[in-house]
């Protein structure tokens, strides 16, 4: 096979600006879906429910659009069709999801946001695994960190913006945070469709910016690449990293689903989903959601380096522990702003679980089936979520009290135990 030429950093900037765009809707979404489907009528004891939407979708989408991306070669290349088809449909859910009580007729307001929540995660799933892909397709062995770190980088400025958004449109430039019971209020409706702009502008960006190598330039394969084509084997490295994701992503999901009723009971003093002080409670973790983003961007670049100096396994170690501590600290953070503090820890380990993993494993999975393994690879993110889904509601429910703090205590206790799994993953940087 052809040796890859090392990219300039604007090269690798362009293929991976598409994924601000995502990251700007997937910030949307994580900040914002649990407070509008309470609006909408869901029981906080089943919103674990409602997010087993993109898990479910992940594992079925990702593998086979990687699967069909590896194959794929027409006039936009191998992975760009599958970027172009995702933003297009992931933005036509960003406008209609705040808006399902506008379009109930027979069916309850919920289960129409669920369904865009569907739709919404079935398409970032078709844009997000071929990117990557791409990191993997177009980099040597030797930027595959810098190129994963990248895409931290540029995640964490979109979903800082798309975490803040709402906040600010309520808060400094005037628009509505109030609705109608049952309704969406403004500054969120205005904040998904500006999401549905800036995700197929970025995407198009990359579409246009970034060229793929064509077909031939994977033709001349070495034995040993041949040898990895012609069985089809998970690599060992996938298998050791398969309980460090579990832990990682099992605590991600109680994150998402369990801090906005979290800071409403404890922070705010409210449980009621149409209440002011909860939806300003929402409009809050929607900043702190974007803290820790904008942390795991800032730190993106710097990963690299301490990992070519540490080793990439330590430094995911130490991100994962910092993670974990970050959501024990809840118990004795005294107010809602102070809250900003654990976010920080929280958002090294995000910068390092959306880069570390994948550099980790890339240059151990065959280059033609660079899809397909990634897509696979995505199961170790989707199952824990699905457990957590299934599981989540009813420990919260019958061993929690109903208490969804306990759940971030939990998540806390599992990431710490992500941090000690990767000690047993074998990696030579």
């Amino acid at each position: 096979m052809n040796k890859k030429p090392r990219l300039s950093f604007w090269q690798i900037w362009n293929m991976s600006f598409g994924f601000l765009g995502i990251q700007f809707g997937f910030a949307l979404q994580n900040a914002n879906a649990s407070s509008i489907l309470l609006t909408f009528g869901a029981d906080v004891h089943h919103l674990s429910w409602f997010w087993l939407v993109a898990p479910i979708t992940g594992m079925i989408v990702q593998p086979i659009v990687g699967y069909f991306s590896d194959k794929t070669w027409n006039r936009l290349g191998r992975r760009r069709p599958y970027f172009l088809a995702g933003a297009i449909l992931t933005s036509t859910a960003l406008i209609l999801m705040p808006n399902a009580p506008h379009l109930a007729t027979m069916i309850a307001p919920m289960f129409i946001g669920g369904g865009m929540l569907m739709i919404m995660d079935a398409s970032i799933n078709i844009s997000m695994e071929p990117f990557r892909a791409l990191v993997a397709d177009k980099l040597p062995d030797e930027q595959h960190a810098l190129g994963f770190s990248m895409q931290t980088l540029l995640i964490g400025i979109g979903a800082v913006i798309g975490s803040w958004l709402p906040y600010m449109l309520g808060n400094w430039f005037g628009v509505s945070k109030e609705a109608t019971s049952g309704l969406v209020p403004d500054n969120v409706t205005y904040s998904f469709y500006f999401g549905a702009f800036v995700l197929i502008t970025s995407i198009i960006w990359t579409i246009v910016s970034t060229k793929e190598y064509p077909p031939e330039f994977y033709d001349e394969e070495t034995e040993e690449e041949e040898l990895k084509n012609e069985k089809f084997r998970i690599p060992p490295k996938m298998w050791q990293l398969l309980l460090v994701q579990f832990f990682s992503w099992f605590a991600l999901f109680s994150m998402w689903v369990y801090t906005t009723p979290t800071v409403a009971e404890h922070f705010f003093g409210t449980t009621d989903p149409n209440s002011t002080d909860f939806k300003e409670a929402a409009n809050w973790v929607g900043i702190l959601f974007g803290v820790y983003n904008g942390v795991s961007a800032i730190i993106a670049l710097s990963l690299p380096k301490i990992a070519a100096k540490i080793g990439r396994k330590y430094t995911h170690m130490i991100a994962l522990t910092l993670g974990g501590l970050s959501f024990l600290s809840f118990a004795i953070i005294p107010n809602y702003q102070l809250l900003v503090i654990p976010m920080i820890g929280i958002g090294i380990a995000w910068g390092s679980i959306l880069a570390m993993p994948y550099a980790m494993l890339a240059n151990s999975i065959p280059a033609k089936k660079m899809g397909m393994f990634m897509g696979l690879f995505n199961m170790s993110i989707t199952i824990p979520q699905i457990i957590n889904g299934v599981f989540g509601g009813l420990i919260l429910k019958y061993v929690f009290g109903g208490d969804s703090i306990l759940s971030i205590y939990m998540a806390g206790v599992l990431m710490i135990l992500g941090a000690v799994s990767t000690l047993f993953i074998k990696d030579e940087l």
